[in-house]
């Protein structure tokens, strides 16, 4: 029997909350998994692919990264991986890199014997370039018994999917027992057209929604051609408490705060979701409570839609939103910089994380085309044409209103700046601040195959 461990979406390097404490729980989870692969004395640790959160490492991260491998190199367990849309780079991979050292073998179309099974990988890719796919892997060694694929990316029949996991294993050169997936976070296992097909989710929460306990699967591959998928979670990981609250009307902050007082909160993330028609509430007096209390972060999301106490003043303004479309059409934005717009002005990302996930982008958009912030070719404003991530997230076609943008001028002479920032200076976006998947405060970014690898990333998490 041959018994390998399947992980993935360690996302190394994420300094989630912007906590450098977080940042080292992310590499803290991994030699987790390292440590429990050395102790059963498994025959593999077979990665599928987000090793880092980020496709620039900082060298502590890298440094504690081979450290860990170094591990599993001293008690000859061999690391098999892909490479992730969060780690993915058009040169040479990291995971290049640590083969080089003797630390890693990255998994492709030629098969990779451990045991009696033979591996083969295929790495993130994004949805435009999933067309000129072949799946073509080289016959299967007489040595083996088993053939399984290792691959990251959102696949049927789970959430999210946008991947047809049908096509992939009818089209593949091989038939294969099992298919080892990473990309979505939440665990699962389905069976497919007579073929194992899992994920083992990640091994830290990148995410407020993902209450499961983390872990990763134990994958045993029988002599009789028997394939066994089990799950083992992580005991050490840094501990979440999820505090719901449905206010009742007339219920307030004093409420939130015995919800919360009920709750051992040392040392960990705590995170209080308001609902309910109960009072107004302000989230920084729950969340600092929270921290005197020992919580090492503390997030507050109220998600009520809570009406004006004084409904009988009414004040009139001019649409800003109409302000601002005319003036980003005025600018004449390249696509690329129309992407960071639209970073800029989205309602779901976090004022904390906008800095962090401009650079990202602004740096997957150069590093996929040198040219993407040239100026776009020059056209009226009232061409009809003309069409602003402003207006997109309006969810309309508007024009704009030139009597709204006189009234409004400052509001659009702010937005209008903001994007030609982006535009004309983008590496003026670097900083050190946390990025996060789009339904915590975050999102798995960047353009055409960026783009593609966001809406694929479940790091980036719907």
């Amino acid at each position: 029997m041959t018994r390998v461990i399947h992980t993935g979406d360690t996302h190394i390097g994420y300094q989630q909350y912007n906590s450098p404490q977080r940042r080292e729980d992310f590499l803290e989870a991994f030699r987790s998994v390292v440590e429990d692969a050395v102790a059963d004395g498994v025959d593999a640790v077979v990665h599928a692919g987000d090793l880092f959160h980020d496709r620039r490492p900082s060298l502590v991260d890298l440094q504690g990264t081979v450290e860990i491998l170094r591990t599993l190199d001293d008690a000859d367990i061999p690391f098999l991986a892909v490479v992730g849309n969060h780690e993915s780079k058009r040169d040479a991979q990291w995971l290049d890199l640590f083969a080089d050292l003797g630390l890693a073998t990255r998994l492709g179309a030629d098969p990779e014997i451990v045991g009696d099974v033979a591996l083969y990988g295929l790495d993130f890719v994004p949805r435009s370039r999933r067309d000129d796919l072949e799946y073509a892997f080289e016959p299967i060694p007489d040595a083996a018994e088993h053939a399984t694929l290792v691959t990251h990316g959102l696949f049927e029949p789970f959430a999210h999917a946008d991947w047809d996991t049908e096509e992939v294993l009818e089209e593949s050169t091989v038939d294969f027992d099992a298919v080892l997936l990473g990309d979505n976070h939440k665990p699962d296992t389905a069976e497919v057209m007579d073929t194992w097909v899992t994920y083992c989710g990640s091994t830290e929460r990148a995410s407020a929604s993902e209450r499961e306990d983390r872990g990763y699967n134990l994958v045993d591959f029988d002599e009789d051609g028997g394939v066994a998928i089990s799950r083992r979670g992580l005991a050490d990981t840094r501990e979440f408490v999820f505090v719901d609250v449905e206010l009742e009307a007339g219920e307030g902050v004093d409420r939130v705060q015995e919800r919360v007082r009920q709750h051992d909160l040392e040392d960990a993330v705590v995170v209080v979701t308001v609902e309910g028609e109960g009072k107004p509430i302000t989230p920084a007096t729950i969340e600092e409570a929270a921290i005197d209390r020992g919580a090492m972060v503390a997030r507050v999301n109220d998600r009520r839609e809570l009406p004006d106490e004084d409904e009988e003043v009414s004040v009139s303004f001019a649409d800003p939103d109409a302000a601002v479309r005319e003036r980003v059409r005025e600018l004449g934005l390249s696509d690329a910089a129309r992407s960071i717009d639209k970073t800029v002005r989205d309602d779901d990302l976090v004022d904390s994380n906008v800095r962090e996930t401009v650079e990202r982008r602004v740096r997957d958009l150069l590093e996929d085309d040198e040219s993407a912030f040239d100026p776009a070719p020059e056209r009226a404003p009232e061409d009809e044409d003309v069409t602003t991530v402003a207006d997109e997230l309006a969810g309309d076609d508007a024009s704009g209103d030139p009597s709204a943008a006189a009234d409004a001028e400052s509001v659009a002479a702010n937005g209008g700046e903001a994007a030609a920032t982006a535009d004309d200076e983008p590496e003026a976006a670097e900083a050190e601040t946390e990025s996060a998947p789009a339904d915590e405060d975050s999102s798995d970014e960047p353009t055409d195959d960026s783009v593609d690898a966001d809406t694929a990333s479940l790091g980036d998490f719907a």
